[in-house]
C-alpha cells in the first residue's frame, strides 16, 4: 500500500512552528461497494458493525516496494454492504471474513484447499459481490409487543448450512470437531441507536441465552420467546436485534450472525 511520508520541522530560531508534507503520490480517490448476499438465497448477510462483524481486507497487488503487501481492513455495515471511498487504483485481493463458512481453506500442511476471495483492478467506483454460506439465520417472528418497561419478542434461529456441508468443507483444514455445529447463545441487543449490536448495546435491558453442548439443537427451528431485562423508561425509544452464534471461530472470532433492528417505542 502506497506510504504517505510526513515531516515536521520545527524552527526554535523564530519560536514559530513549520510543517512541511512530503506527498509522492495523490490522494486516494477510487471507491468500492461491495454486497455479502447469502449464497442459497440471495439475502443480505446482516452483520454487526466492527471487528465482531464482517471484514474486508484488501491487499494490493500491484504496488511492488514491498515483497508482501500489505494488510488494509475496514468494516461491514450491518446491513451486509460495504464502501470505501478512498482507495488507490491498483489489483487488489479482497477477503472478506465473518460468521461464514471461510473463503479462504487451508489444510494440515498449509497448502491451500480453496481460495474463494476476489482478484479485482480498482479504479472509479468498483462494485463487487460475495456469496458466502452463514452459520445461522435469523427471523422475526410476529412483532415485538412492551409490558412494564421490558420488551418480549420472538425469534426463529435456523441453519444456514447444513451440517454435512460445514463439515466438508470445515474438517479438511484439521482439528475438526463436531461440537463446532453447536449454538452456543442467543442474545436480544437493546440500544438507543438504530446500529445495535455487540459493540452498541445496553447491557442494563440486552438479554443473553446460554447454552451448553447441543442443548440447542432441538429450539432450531422453533419460535424462541426472550424478554428484555430491568425496566425501559417510559417514552424511550429503543432498537432490538437478535443475534445467535456457533462455537466455531473465523480468524479466532466467535462471531453472531443477525436479524435486522426493530425500532420500539415504550409508551408513556
Amino acid at each position: 500500500m502506497k506510504k504517505i511520508f510526513y515531516s515536521v520541522l520545527f524552527c526554535l530560531a523564530t519560536a514559530s512552528f513549520n510543517s512541511c508534507t512530503i506527498d509522492n503520490f495523490a490522494e486516494p480517490q477510487e471507491t468500492l461497494k461491495g454486497r455479502v448476499v447469502d449464497a442459497a438465497t440471495g439475502d443480505l448477510v446482516l452483520t454487526d458493525q466492527g471487528s465482531e462483524g464482517t471484514r474486508i481486507r484488501l491487499r494490493e497487488l500491484s504496488w511492488k516496494e514491498t515483497k508482501v503487501p500489505d494488510n488494509f481492513d475496514f468494516f461491514c455495515m450491518k446491513e451486509g454492504i460495504f464502501q470505501n471511498t478512498k482507495i488507490f487504483s491498483g489489483h487488489y485481493n479482497v477477503r472478506i471474513d465473518g460468521a461464514f463458512i471461510p473463503l479462504v481453506r487451508l489444510g494440515i500442511t498449509g497448502d491451500t484447499i480453496a481460495d474463494e476471495t476476489k482478484y479485482i483492478d480498482i479504479k472509479g467506483i468498483t462494485q463487487v459481490e460475495f456469496k458466502v454460506q452463514p452459520f445461522l439465520k435469523l427471523e422475526w417472528i410476529g412483532q415485538p409487543t412492551v409490558n412494564n418497561g421490558q420488551i418480549t419478542a420472538t425469534v426463529k434461529v435456523t441453519r444456514a448450512v447444513s451440517p454435512a456441508d460445514f463439515k466438508a468443507k470445515i474438517e479438511p483444514m484439521g482439528n475438526y470437531n463436531d461440537n463446532f455445529l453447536n449454538v452456543t447463545d442467543v442474545r436480544l441487543f437493546v440500544s438507543q441507536v438504530p446500529f445495535v449490536g455487540y459493540r452498541e448495546w445496553d447491557n442494563r435491558y440486552s438479554t443473553e441465552l446460554d447454552f451448553s453442548g447441543n442443548s440447542f439443537e432441538a429450539q432450531l427451528g422453533q419460535p424462541l420467546t426472550i424478554t428484555t431485562k430491568g425496566v425501559i423508561p417510559a417514552g424511550r425509544t429503543v432498537f432490538i436485534r437478535a443475534a445467535a452464534r456457533i462455537n466455531y471461530a473465523t480468524e479466532n472470532i466467535k462471531r453472531h450472525n443477525y436479524n435486522e433492528a426493530i425500532r420500539v417505542d415504550i409508551p408513556k
